[in-house]
């Protein structure tokens, strides 16, 4: 379920903007990996409460069986994993995907080596530890997921765009002044925005032979390095700092 509404999300995110959703649909990745790092959280707490109840009341394993299905969920898992490329890491929806087929990939790795273990001693214990073991791993990386996915939607910048980078990048261009009112925000959780005012000096600015929109294109230009393609700069005079341009 987690996989097919990452899927979904995505598909639509890339949808054109309509009607009242000016902004297009990218938010939906954001909801929707607060959705997955919610299941995945979720998932790992049941493991843990049931393994606790099965380290007190052990169940019969048959370890044959277990043992093969946990060898196949750990190769499908890493091959699907595979599939997303090394590219998930910026974009949160994907990283919510990858991350359930590690955390399978995970699980199954430990239920195997629990499998032949108990198998080969009878120790019916083992398996419930190793799923307290396992489900704490997973909770672990959730709240995490869930903590960046929460501040995605809440309008935080994302993570990987180093604020105090960005504003020294557009400080530092010809004739700009100071940077005022830098919002950066997640219009997806691969596409990032930014709104500024950015304060000039026009003497300078004729000095340095540059006109405002070739000002604005270099930074836009600077802006892109950061992976920020959306952009609104609103030029302002040092004499009239009120006065939009």
């Amino acid at each position: 379920m987690g996989l097919a509404l990452g899927w979904g999300a995505d598909r639509l995110s890339r949808r054109p903007a309509r009607g009242r959703f000016t902004y297009g649909f990218g938010r939906s990745t954001q909801m929707v990996s607060l959705v997955n790092g919610l299941l995945i959280f979720a998932a790992g707490a049941v493991v843990v409460v049931e393994a606790i109840q099965r380290l007190f009341h052990p169940v019969p394993l048959i370890a044959g069986p277990v043992a093969w299905a946990a060898a196949a969920g750990i190769v499908i898992n890493l091959l699907s994993a595979r599939l997303f490329g090394h590219d998930h890491h910026h974009d949160l929806n994907q990283r919510a995907a990858v991350l359930h087929l590690l955390t399978d990939a995970a699980v199954s790795v430990a239920v195997l080596v629990s499998a032949l273990v108990v198998g080969a001693t009878g120790w019916l214990w083992l398996d419930a530890l190793t799923a307290i073991g396992v489900g704490a791993a997973v909770i672990w990386s959730a709240w995490g997921l869930l903590r960046e996915a929460l501040a995605l939607n809440l309008d935080a910048a994302p993570r990987h765009v180093d604020l105090v980078a960005v504003e020294q990048a557009l400080a530092s261009l010809p004739a700009v002044c100071e940077v005022e009112e830098l919002h950066v925000w997640g219009l997806s959780t691969s596409r990032t925005a930014l709104t500024a005012h950015v304060v000039i000096d026009p003497s300078r600015l004729a000095h340095e032979g540059l006109s405002r929109d070739q000002l604005l294109d270099q930074a836009r230009q600077r802006l892109e390095a950061f992976g920020i393609r959306k952009c609104t700069l609103q030029l302002e005079s040092a004499d009239q700092p009120d006065a939009p341009h």
